[in-house]
C-alpha cells in the first residue's frame, strides 16, 4: 500500500465519530463480541493484546465480552474472558495453529443469543469474513484490528504469487468494516488512503514497565549465561519461526563475525524453526520460552535488539527492548519507524540487506557511546507507551460505534 495522505491529515481526521447505531440500553452492559483466529492457542503480541483487551474492558467499562476462537486441546497460555469454541483444523506442519472452519450454526445461534452491541473482527479469516457479513445484515457495527501484516508472510512460503490477490481481499474486508482499528501511524495512513481517514482509530500497544526496565539488567544472570562483563550480546526475541526473519538474523550474525565481531547471540523464545537456527548459529545461547520477571531480566541483561521481521503490524518486541534501555536495529517497516527515529532512539536499515543489518551491528558493537546513547533515548521513548490510554481508546471506539457515552 502507498502512502497518498500526510500524517498531519490523517490525526486531525483519526478519531472522528461515524454515523451510530441505537444506544444500548442503559440497564445493561456494553456488549462486544470478539472474533480471532486463535486466541489461546498461540502466546504472540497480538493475542497479548487481545487478551489485555478484553481484560480491560471486563474490569474497567464492566462490559460483557463473548470470544469466538479456535481452541487447542492445550491452550498455550491461561487465556482471559467467556471464551466459545468453534470448530477448527489443524493446521499441517503448524500444530501450535488452528484455522476456523467458520460461522457453524451452533456459534451462529450463539452470536445471536448474545445480542453484541459491537462485533470485533481481529483476523480476516473465513471465520472473520462471516462474522462481518452478519454483522451487516443485522445492522451491528463492526470494528477491525490489524495484527499482522499476512501479505508479507507469503514469500516465506514461495506463494509471492498470490499477494495481489490476498492485497485486494484484505482491502475488501477491511473495506466492509465500519472502523478499522491501525497499530500505528504510517499503516492508518496508508488505510486512510483506501478506505477514508474518518474509518481509521489508532489502537497502539503498551509496554510494562513492571518487567521491561533497565533496572531488570543482571549482570550475575549473564555470567551463567556465559558472558563476560565486556561481551556485548546480540538479541533475537520472539517466536521461533521462518517469517520472522531468522535467516537474515542468522547471515547477519555470521556476516559480523566474518568482520572480526567476536558476537554469541541470545534467543530468546521457541517454535518449530528452533532446530534450524540452532544448526546456523550453533554456539547461540537458546533460553525457551520465558515469562515475568525472569523475560524481563534476559531482555534487559542483552545490549543490542536485531529484529528483521518485516510481518508485525506493531513490532511489540522493539517496544519491550527499548523499554529496557537496549539499542534497537530494526527493519525499516511501518511498525518499527512509528517506534524508532533513526540514529535517535534505534537504528534503521532496509529490509533483508544483511550487509546493513552486519555494519550496525560493527557500528553499535565498536561504538559502546552510541549504543548506551541510542539506549537511553529508547527507553525515554518507551515511556509514552502506556496500556490504559492504549486500551481506553477501543473503549472509545466501541461505544462511538454503539451510541454509548464513554464512562
Amino acid at each position: 500500500m502507498t502512502l497518498h495522505s500526510p500524517l498531519s491529515s490523517l490525526r486531525a481526521h483519526i478519531h472522528a465519530a461515524l454515523p451510530v447505531a441505537a444506544a444500548p440500553a442503559s440497564s445493561r452492559p456494553l456488549k462486544i463480541a470478539l472474533f480471532s483466529g486463535n486466541y489461546d492457542c498461540v502466546r504472540d503480541g497480538a493475542n497479548r493484546a487481545l487478551n489485555r483487551l478484553v481484560r480491560h474492558m471486563l474490569d474497567e467499562h464492566k462490559a460483557e465480552v463473548r470470544i469466538y476462537s479456535p481452541t487447542a486441546p492445550t491452550p498455550a497460555f491461561a487465556s482471559t474472558g467467556d471464551v466459545r469454541s468453534v470448530r477448527s483444523l489443524c493446521i499441517p506442519g503448524r500444530p501450535e495453529y488452528r484455522l476456523a472452519i467458520g460461522l457453524t450454526r451452533a456459534a451462529r445461534a450463539d452470536l445471536e443469543a448474545f445480542q453484541p452491541d459491537i462485533v470485533h473482527l481481529s483476523a480476516p479469516d473465513l471465520l472473520g469474513r462471516q462474522a462481518l457479513n452478519w454483522a451487516r445484515r443485522n445492522a451491528v457495527p463492526a470494528v477491525a484490528s490489524l495484527h499482522t501484516r499476512f501479505e508479507t508472510y507469503l514469500a516465506y512460503y514461495r506463494l509471492g504469487f498470490l499477494r495481489r490477490q490476498v492485497v485486494a481481499y484484505l482491502d475488501r474486508f477491511y473495506g466492509d468494516c465500519d472502523r478499522i482499528l491501525a497499530p500505528t501511524p504510517p499503516i492508518a495512513a496508508d488505510l486512510a488512503a483506501i478506505h477514508g481517514a474518518e474509518r481509521i482509530a489508532l489502537w497502539s500497544r503498551g509496554v510494562d514497565r513492571s518487567v521491561f526496565h533497565p533496572a531488570m539488567r543482571d549482570e550475575r544472570l549473564r555470567a551463567q549465561l556465559g558472558y563476560a562483563p565486556d561481551d556485548v550480546v546480540p538479541l533475537f526475541f520472539g517466536r521461533l519461526v521462518r517469517e520472522k526473519g531468522l535467516d537474515i538474523f542468522a547471515d547477519a550474525i555470521m556476516a559480523a563475525r566474518a568482520n572480526g565481531l567476536s558476537l554469541r547471540p541470545l534467543i530468546l523464545g521457541d517454535g518449530p524453526a528452533r532446530d534450524a537456527l540452532a544448526r546456523h548459529l550453533p554456539n547461540a545461547r537458546f533460553a525457551g520460552h520465558v515469562e515475568g520477571a525472569r523475560l524481563g531480566a534476559l531482555v534487559a541483561s542483552a545490549d543490542i535488539l536485531v529484529n528483521p521481521s518485516v510481518t508485525e503490524a506493531f513490532g511489540n518486541v522493539n517496544l519491550e527492548a527499548m523499554a529496557s534501555g537496549l539499542a534497537v536495529l530494526s527493519a525499516e517497516v511501518p511498525s518499527a519507524s512509528a517506534l524508532i527515529d533513526n540514529g535517535v532512539n534505534g537504528l534503521l536499515v532496509p529490509p533483508g540487506d544483511v550487509g546493513a543489518y552486519a555494519g550496525g551491528l560493527a557500528s553499535l558493537v565498536r561504538d559502546t557511546g552510541l549504543r548506551r546513547r541510542l539506549g537511553r533515548a529508547a527507553e525515554a521513548t518507551a515511556g509514552d507507551y502506556r496500556w490504559d490510554h492504549v486500551l481506553d481508546s477501543v473503549a472509545r471506539v466501541y461505544r462511538e460505534l454503539a451510541g454509548a457515552p464513554m464512562e
